[in-house]
C-alpha cells in the first residue's frame, strides 16, 4: 500500500494512541465531577487544551473543542448570524470546504445572503473583490487558510487585516493547515479558526475552534456548563488528550517536516510533469505535502480505480455521486474548465511517506496514464484543456 492521501484523513501516530490509551481504560472520570478521578481528567483536558493553543500562538481560554472541523465551522456560521439581526451576509469564496458551502446553502432558504469573492487561476483571493464585497450587510467573512485540493494557501494575514478595517468578523478554515505551516492567531487578527484532529495523525472524532478574546460569540450545542459554557456536552476527554499530544509532536516537528514534505512534493511534481502532468495552483504559495495535477485525456474516476487496483491511494478533485462524475468546483471556480476539473488528481504526503513511495507511486502513475490515453485515444480524439502547454520538468 502506497498511502498518498493525507489529506483525506492521517493514520493515528503510534506516540499519540499510546498517550490516549490509558484514557479508555482506568482513567474514565468525567472531568466535571468532584472527586478524584474527575479532577484527574479535567486536569488532562487543560494541558491538551494549552498544546493546541501553543500550536497556534493562542491563548488557552481562546481554545473551544468540538467534534470535527465541519462542526467548527457550522458554529461559527450560526454564531456570527445571531449576533446582530440587521447583518445577515457571509462573504466566502467558491473554493471552500463542503463544511462551509453546505450550510451556506441551507442558511440560504432561511434569507441568509452569500457573496462570492474571485478567485484566480492560481487559486488564491482577489483582495479587490473581497473589498468590494464588505458592506454593513456582513456578519461574516469565512476563506479557508489553506485549500484541501490544491493546497493553495491564502494570505489570511493580508486579508483579516482587510476586514477588520472595516469592522467586520473574519473566520478560517485552518483544517488543512493546522499543524503543517506555521499559524500565529497573535499576529493574525482573525477572529475565529476551525481546527480538526485527523489532519494531523490523531483519531477522529475531536475537532477545536479557537475563538479570539472578547469576540461575541453563541453557542451551537447548549447543555451542561462544559467549555465554559460554550459547548454543552461532556469532553471526550481520551481524545481530547490525543489532539493534545498530536499538536505537541507537529509543533516539535513543524520546521523539518514542511522541508521534508516540499522535497517529496517537489519530487513527485518533477516526475508528474515530465509524463505530461499540470500542477493546478502550482505558481502560488501551497501547503508542503499536496500537489494537484491533471493530466490531459485521463479520466480521474478511471485513474483513481486503476492506482487503487495497484494499491496507490490518492483522491480525485471531484467527487461521483449518482453514478455521474462531477467537476471540482476548486478547480472550476479557479477558472480552468470542467475538463481539467475532471482530470485532476490530488497527491498528499505525510509523515510516514519516503522518497520510495513517491517514486514506486510515479512508476504506476506512468503506466495508469499511458494505458488511459490509449484506450482514450482508440475510442476518440483528447480534449485539450487549455491554451496552456503542460508544465515542463526543469
Amino acid at each position: 500500500m502506497i498511502y498518498l492521501d493525507n489529506n483525506a484523513t492521517t493514520p493515528v501516530d503510534p506516540e499519540v494512541l499510546e498517550t490516549m490509551l490509558p484514557w479508555l481504560r482506568d482513567k474514565f472520570g468525567n472531568p466535571s465531577a468532584g472527586y478524584s478521578l474527575g479532577r484527574e481528567a479535567r486536569k488532562a483536558v487543560e494541558t491538551a487544551r494549552e498544546q493546541v493553543a501553543a500550536l497556534i500562538n493562542a491563548r488557552p481560554e481562546e481554545i473551544l473543542f468540538t467534534s470535527c472541523g465541519t462542526e467548527s465551522n457550522n458554529t461559527v456560521l450560526l454564531s456570527a448570524l445571531q449576533l446582530d439581526p440587521d447583518r445577515q451576509e457571509i462573504i466566502t469564496t467558491p473554493v471552500e470546504h463542503s463544511a462551509i458551502l453546505k450550510p451556506l446553502e441551507v442558511l440560504a432558504r432561511r434569507g441568509v445572503s452569500t457573496r462570492f469573492v474571485k478567485i484566480s487561476s492560481q487559486g488564491e483571493v482577489d483582495t479587490a473583490s473581497l473589498e468590494s464585497a464588505l458592506s454593513c450587510d456582513t456578519a461574516l467573512v469565512s476563506v479557508m487558510w489553506a485549500n484541501n485540493e490544491t493546497g493553495v494557501v491564502a494570505d489570511i494575514p493580508r486579508l483579516a487585516q482587510i476586514v477588520g478595517e472595516q469592522g467586520c468578523l473574519i473566520h478560517s478554515d485552518a483544517v488543512q493547515a493546522f499543524g503543517k505551516i506555521p499559524i500565529d492567531v497573535s499576529k493574525t487578527p482573525v477572529h475565529a479558526l476551525s481546527m480538526s484532529g485527523h489532519k494531523i495523525y490523531c483519531p477522529k472524532g475531536i475537532g477545536a475552534l479557537f475563538i479570539r478574546k472578547n469576540t461575541r460569540f453563541y453557542p451551537l450545542l447548549f447543555g451542561g456548563a462544559q467549555e465554559n459554557g460554550r459547548r454543552g456536552g461532556t469532553e471526550a476527554v481520551a481524545l481530547i488528550v490525543a489532539f493534545g499530544k498530536a499538536c505537541e509532536i507537529a509543533k516539535s516537528r513543524l520546521e523539518s517536516e514542511s522541508a521534508r514534505l516540499s522535497a517529496l512534493r517537489q519530487r513527485f511534481e518533477f516526475g508528474a510533469v515530465a509524463i505530461g502532468g499540470v500542477v493546478n495552483g502550482g505558481e502560488a504559495p501551497r501547503l508542503p505535502g499536496t500537489s494537484n495535477v491533471s493530466f490531459e485525456g485521463v479520466d480521474s474516476e478511471a485513474a483513481l480505480m486503476l492506482l487503487d487496483n495497484a494499491g496507490v491511494y490518492c483522491s480525485a478533485g471531484s467527487a461521483c455521486t449518482s453514478g455521474s462524475l462531477h467537476p471540482s468546483h476548486v478547480i472550476v471556480g479557479m477558472g480552468l474548465g470542467g475538463a481539467r476539473a475532471r482530470s485532476a488528481l490530488r497527491f498528499s504526503f505525510g509523515r510516514f511517506n519516503t522518497e520510495n513511495d513517491v517514486d514506486a507511486a510515479l512508476e504506476i502513475l506512468k503506466s495508469v496514464v499511458e494505458r488511459i490515453r490509449k484506450t482514450t485515444a482508440n475510442r476518440s480524439k483528447a480534449v485539450f484543456f487549455g491554451d496552456k502547454p503542460p508544465l515542463r520538468a526543469e
